[in-house]
């Protein structure tokens, strides 16, 4: 490992941050976090018991009630100067994540880049927590609408994007007055730690902001979301994780936000401007390895310019290079584990079995690390395991379609709905599509849709609420009426 990979890794905290304190397990277990691009561990750190958990919860509960009574302004503050602090260590989250996480270096930069928006964001948006106040329409009395803090949250992160998740969480829980708990992946939990040492130097107080990290998710988790003083949860995986959270959540009739699974279609229509659908496609598609709930999983090309798009598509993706994520020139690095190159290969093998055409790839890539040959597949039939699953790796799966209706109906056969997106020069069709697609989010024209003052957030089994926007720091707040006689009777 190269000097500066060293030095920065001497930086990142290994033990737990409960009320303010860098504190050991009391588990007596550690968590080895690897380097996927080479299988070497980067860091052994403290793996969390149920104990630590409750402690977690203790300290944020604790802290709740100064940090609400705290001045929205003040909040603000912090969250910029949060802000401020990642600005200037850019170059030392970037490595940390693609070290952890595998990601291309300038991919990384990216998401601090992105992550950090939604600190300055939500600094923007603590000032402007707004009620109204009006006379009722019986004329006799005055009703008063406020949002208050819901309180203490738990917020459970994946690893695909380790600082990103973390702030689109954190930052409208800090900015609407709640403490909280948070529970990093277990694949990618250095960031989540180093940045929980950026929120100290912010002068965040102690116990607003806990970290546990831990390989015994369940044990550690179920406690903490059983506990009535426990009043929100939000959580970002798969979808079928998050129904279990949301089966415990129901005992304590819980406040939730699910960010789940998708299966985005990429709708190429005839009338498309094909380079830019191809440009579109590859952000789409290939940005973060594919490991994105946003990434296009069903590339829905007409079938007038469906081999047109595919040979485009196979001679991008020739172009890509292969590597570690730290060497110059990387576009593409390893998916996160073993795990991952199996069930990319494995759906990628069922497609070519039900008739799909392999144009390029479709293999793993000798190690050290776990590398996936990015791949095209053309021609996928009806039924395939990888039309209907999430890919989370670096394959384009293309059907063709007929007309606008066929496109459609291929496009929302799919529990899932989180994001579309949509290539067409046709104004009206497009406005259509905005409808006729159930989707949370659309990208018309555009192969990337995410910012912090968009809503983020999908429909069907893709889950429930919205992070980032006006909307994001609702989920964090509790809306209350107060009616007051008329003053003047």
């Amino acid at each position: 490992m190269s000097s500066p990979e060293s030095a920065l890794l001497a930086q990142v905290p290994t033990q737990l941050f409960i009320g303010g304190e860098w504190i050991d397990s009391t588990s007596g277990r550690s968590i080895d976090v690897h380097d996927p691009a080479t299988g070497s561990t980067l860091l052994r750190i403290a793996d969390a018991s149920p104990a630590d958990g409750a402690a977690a919860l203790d300290a944020a509960v604790g802290a709740q009630d100064a940090w609400a009574a705290t001045a929205p302004r003040v909040r603000g503050e912090i969250l910029r100067r949060a802000f401020d602090l990642l600005q200037e260590r850019v170059d030392e989250f970037a490595l940390l994540m693609t070290l952890e996480m595998g990601k291309p270096l300038a991919e990384a930069r990216g998401e601090v880049t992105y992550g950090g928006e939604f600190l300055r964001w939500f600094s923007e948006e603590a000032v402007r927590i707004q009620g109204r106040y009006g006379r009722n329409p019986e004329g006799t009395g005055r009703m008063i609408v406020t949002h208050l803090p819901v309180g203490p949250s738990f917020l459970i992160t994946p690893w695909n994007f380790p600082l990103a998740m973390a702030t689109r969480k954190i930052a409208p829980a800090l900015a609407a007055g709640c403490t909280v708990v948070i529970k990093p992946a277990e694949l990618t939990p250095l960031t989540t730690l180093y940045f929980a040492r950026l929120l100290e130097d912010a002068g965040l107080p102690k116990g607003v902001v806990n970290v546990v990290t831990t390989s015994t998710s369940k044990e550690v988790s179920g406690p903490i979301i059983a506990d009535p003083r426990l009043r929100k949860l939000s959580f970002t995986g798969s979808t079928p994780v998050g129904v279990a959270l949301l089966k415990q959540a129901a005992d304590t009739v819980l406040r939730t936000s699910m960010e789940l699974g998708g299966n985005a279609p990429f709708v190429v229509f005839e009338d498309a401007d094909l380079d830019k659908a191809v440009d579109g496609a590859m952000l789409a598609k290939f940005r973060n390895i594919g490991e994105a709930c946003t990434a296009a999983n069903r590339f829905i090309v007409h079938e007038s310019v469906a081999d047109d798009f595919a040979a485009r598509i196979a001679e991008r993706v020739r172009g890509l290079t292969i590597g570690r994520g730290t060497e110059e020139g990387v576009t593409i690095g390893p998916l996160i584990n073993a795990g991952a190159v199996d069930k990319a290969h494995a759906l990628v093998t069922d497609a070519v079995a039900r008739g799909a055409t392999l144009v390029e790839g479709g293999s793993a890539i000798d190690g050290p690390g776990t590398f996936y040959a990015p791949t095209v597949l053309t021609g996928v039939a009806a039924g395939s395991d990888i039309l209907r699953e999430e890919i989370f790796g670096p394959v384009v799966s293309i059907i063709p379609f007929t007309d606008e209706a066929d496109a459609v109906a291929k496009a929302n056969d799919t529990e899932y709905g989180l994001v579309s997106y949509v290539f067409t020069r046709d104004l009206a069709r497009g406005q259509r599509l905005v409808e006729s697609l159930h989707t949370g989010m659309m990208g018309l024209n555009v192969g990337v849709v995410s910012n912090a003052a968009a809503p983020f957030g999908g429909v069907k089994q893709s889950g429930i609420g919205r992070e980032g926007g006006a909307e994001g720091i609702h989920e964090y707040l509790e809306t209350k009426y107060v009616l007051t006689p008329d003053p003047f009777a």
